[in-house]
């Protein structure tokens, strides 16, 4: 399993090249239909994304207003204003979704704490694996868009805040990344395909710009509709 491990890390650019940075940041373009059922339609839109890479942190400037951005932590999520005042904040975040499903309406809170749990996890993959407490194995072949992939099953440690603490990454031939799976559990434990595609050269890592999410069903397969959520990456830099 290490061996494999250490493939996908040089397949993106090497872990220790990684190491070498401790923030990245990316203008972020977003639709989908999952932003209008939360009620946050076109907040996040357009917006550009920082996250680090030695902490668990994340930022979206601007958050709607443009003078407003989020300050994202496992413990606490924020919105600050551009003079550094704390606007609005909520302390132990994930405990405001209990007894949401799929339909359930966000406040701007709840939203900054999705997006930035979302994104810090998306934009660490797949160099997360080597993250403190983070466990991974291979589950075998699986084939898809006329290739076989390899499913690597993920366990993240109650220290991490992510969608759900059993995920998995799946990777080519080449070992890039090709898609993700994990459940939602604070919008109702949604199963979701993530897909990602396009990738780009940073700094020497290979990091994917366009990422497309879609239901996924009980054997593992994807549905092509709805599209849930897309993502375009744009101007990424590590800063």
């Amino acid at each position: 399993m290490q061996k494999l491990v250490e493939s996908i890390f040089d397949a993106h650019g090497g872990l220790a090249r990684w190491k070498q940075f401790e923030t990245l940041r990316a203008r972020l373009h977003q639709g989908g239909a999952l932003w209008q059922l939360k009620g946050q339609a076109g907040v996040l839109d357009d917006t550009v994304v920082t996250v680090s890479t030695v902490r668990q942190w994340a930022s979206h400037h601007p958050f709607g207003d443009t003078s407003v951005k989020s300050d994202f932590t496992a413990e606490r999520i924020a919105l600050v204003n551009a003079a550094g005042d704390v606007i609005d904040s909520r302390d132990a975040p994930r405990h405001s979704f209990a007894g949401h499903a799929l339909d359930t309406p966000w406040d701007k809170l709840q939203l900054a704490f999705f997006a930035g749990c979302a994104m810090w996890t998306y934009l660490n993959t797949p160099f997360v694996l080597a993250w403190d407490g983070v466990e991974s194995e291979d589950a075998g072949a699986w084939t898809e868009q006329g290739e076989v992939w390899r499913k690597v099953r993920v366990r993240y440690p109650k220290s991490l805040e992510v969608f759900s603490k059993v995920q998995a990454i799946y990777v080519g031939e080449d070992y890039l990344v090709r898609r993700l799976d994990y459940d939602v559990e604070i919008a109702g434990n949604t199963p979701g395909a993530h897909y990602v595609d396009e990738y780009t050269t940073v700094s020497g890592i290979r990091i994917p710009t366009k990422r497309r999410i879609y239901p996924r069903l009980a054997d593992g397969n994807s549905t092509p509709e709805p599209l849930v959520v897309s993502i375009d990456l744009s101007d990424i830099a590590f800063v």
